[in-house]
């Protein structure tokens, strides 16, 4: 074993001291001052700036027109090369609002991976412009700057500062990657779309201001934004793509516009901190993953159009405690309600014709089921595994006991038949006017809905109609 001495110990300690002397000798070399360089001709700001001083500035203002060529050394001053090699750039502070950008000069990013070189643009902040310059925190843009390419901010997550001018119409797919420096963001009127990951691993944002333009937000447009708590979405969005909201955890509310028609599969997986939603009148079906993981939804409001429901559409949100499916439901897909630990009650319309397997499993809360299909529907195994099945009751239409026991609903010890009379087989009535008409769960109806519905007409009487 090695025998160590005073002596050397104390040597040590000395070479140590003195390493840790230099550093910070070179740290105080830096230049933290405002640098501001005025550019008489575009491409000239390698030729302004000496060898030894490009790495040691840390704050620089630049006016004038810059190209790819003044481009390339900014991103050397960052901290990253063309290439995505890090450099020994110090930048942190970048200011462009007396700059102008315009086509010319060399490349100043280059993707091997796809032989892609990329040049600048009069008036747009390229692709990749600033990608993985993780040093850069504070950053002002051009005031005439029209555009954001794609991956143009991705990965720099020092970033805690930045506004958009007015003048963008449009931001790239993964324009702000991975910023989890960035804690609020405001978009310029002019915006139509979020693209593909435009915010996505964004965890610092807490505030984003969403201008009324806007009409879809893109695949995984803010996933992982788990600093996300609210959101308001422009009345003109139409479409919400799969994995928009991805594990925005910390989301709790969010008002969906009525526009809104479609939302893709896994939108809000992982959302636990929603506790209330209200679905628009114009979905019609709910995808596959769609609300997964949303244990603190407590509230759901489902639009009467709604036929269909996807796989794990709702699985594990424990935090429900009822559930009435709109009449025009006819399928409900495996998993779908699985976990859904605190659900008390249940009620399935008339319309149902499918129930997949596992669909309502290990829902261990769930007292009463009120099924008004009076053929039974078709259901996979283990629909309800898992729940009570002495402690819940299972209420069907009257005469169906039978067909109802030696189904998979037979899993249910205490099966009651409850009186469905005065029901209509017609839509309308040819005697009085139909005042108005809602479904089994009290929603109002703007035009009949195929399943079960309630009618009030204009003598006063309240009867149940089916639509087939």
């Amino acid at each position: 074993m090695r025998n160590f001495t005073f002596k050397g110990l104390l040597l040590t300690a000395v070479f140590m001291l003195l390493g840790c002397l230099s550093i910070q000798a070179a740290n105080d070399d830096l230049i933290t001052k405002q640098i501001t360089i005025k550019l008489d001709k575009a491409g000239t700001l390698p030729d302004r700036i000496a060898s030894s001083k490009k790495y040691k500035i840390t704050n620089l203002k630049l006016v004038g027109e810059i190209n790819g060529t003044d481009w390339n050394m900014i991103r050397e001053m960052a901290g990253r090369n063309y290439q995505e090699s890090s450099t020994e750039g110090n930048l942190s502070v970048l200011d462009l609002s007396e700059a102008k950008i315009v086509a010319g000069g060399d490349y100043y990013y280059d993707d091997n991976l796809f032989n892609n070189k990329v040049y600048t643009s009069n008036d747009e902040i390229g692709e990749y412009a600033f990608a993985y310059c993780s040093g850069l925190t504070s950053l002002t843009l051009p005031v005439g700057i029209t555009s954001i390419g794609e991956f143009a901010f991705s990965g720099c997550s020092g970033l805690t500062s930045l506004t958009l001018p007015a003048g963008i119409t449009s931001i790239g797919e993964y324009a702000f990657y991975g910023c989890s420096g960035l804690t609020s963001l405001t978009l310029p009127a002019g915006i139509t779309e979020i693209g593909e990951s435009t915010f996505s691993n964004c965890s610092g944002l807490t505030s984003l201001t969403l201008p009324d333009g806007i009409t879809s937000i893109g695949i995984s447009a803010f996933a992982y934004c788990s600093g996300l708590t609210s959101l308001n979405l422009p009345a003109g969005i139409t479409s919400i793509d799969k994995y928009a909201f991805l594990d925005c955890s910390g989301l709790t509310s969010l008002t969906l516009p009525d526009g809104i028609t479609s939302i893709g599969s896994r939108a809000f997986y992982g959302c636990s901190g929603l506790t209330s939603l209200t679905l628009p009148a114009g979905i019609t079906s709910i995808g596959d993953d769609t609300f997964y993981g949303c244990s603190g939804l407590t509230s759901l409001t489902l639009p009467a159009g709604i036929t269909s429901i996807g796989e794990y559409a709702f699985s594990g949100c424990s935090g429900l405690t009822s559930l009435n499916l709109p009449a025009g439901i006819t399928s409900i897909d495996k998993y779908a309600f699985s976990g859904c630990s605190r659900l008390t009650s249940l009620t399935l319309p008339a319309g149902i014709t499918s129930i997949g397997e596992f669909a309502f499993s290990y829902c261990s809360g769930l007292t009463s089921i009120y099924v008004y299909a009076e053929k039974v529907p078709r259901i996979g195994r283990y629909a309800f595994e898992g729940c009570a099945s002495r402690k819940c009751t299972l209420y069907v239409p009257k005469g169906t006991y039978d067909n109802y026991r030696l189904s998979e609903f037979g899993y249910f010890e205490n099966i009651v038949e409850f009186d469905a009379t005065g029901i209509d087989n017609t839509t309308t009535s040819t005697d009085v006017e139909e005042v108005s008409r809602y479904s089994v769960n009290g929603q109002r109806l703007a035009v009949p809905v195929k399943g079960l519905n309630i009618v009030k007409y204009s003598d006063g009487t309240v009867r149940k109609v089916v639509v087939k």
